[in-house]
This record gives C-alpha cells, structure tokens and sequence, in this order.
C-alpha cells in the first residue's frame, strides 16, 4: 500500500541506497528513516511513519527491489 507521500522519481539512486542502508543494515523502524530523511534532505514530514514506508517503497523501487520482501521487511 502507497500513502503518495513520495514521488519515486524525486528518489536518486544515492538517495535510495542510503535509504536501504538505514532500513536494511541499520535496521531503522519506518519513522526512524523518515526522521533520517528528514534531518538529512529537509521534509515537513518528520518523523511521519507513513512517509518512511514510502521512503522505502520508492528506494526499493528505485534499486529494482520488491518493498514487500526480504530484505526490506
């Protein structure tokens, strides 16, 4: 399920795999990446659980990944 809050096509490469590393090696929580994003790039959404988990639908997307499987969930 996508919220909207991300345009996948705003998301660069760099972007997404600092994205992933947060998600996939650092084991963040949704609003944990949205925190990161946030403080990192500027958003008005903070911590907004809903924007991290389109932070990490969009990244995935953008590394060929599927958002639904390992090892992003």
């Amino acid at each position: 399920m996508t919220h909207h809050l991300v345009d996948p096509a705003t998301i660069t490469t760099d972007m997404a795999v600092r994205i992933r590393t947060w998600r996939v090696d650092e084991e963040f929580s949704w609003r944990a990446v949205a925190h990161a994003a946030s403080g990192l790039w500027g958003s008005a959404y903070g911590s907004n659980q809903l924007y991290g988990r389109d932070l990490c639908t969009a990244a995935a997307q953008v590394l060929g990944e599927n958002p639904h499987e390992e090892p992003w969930n």
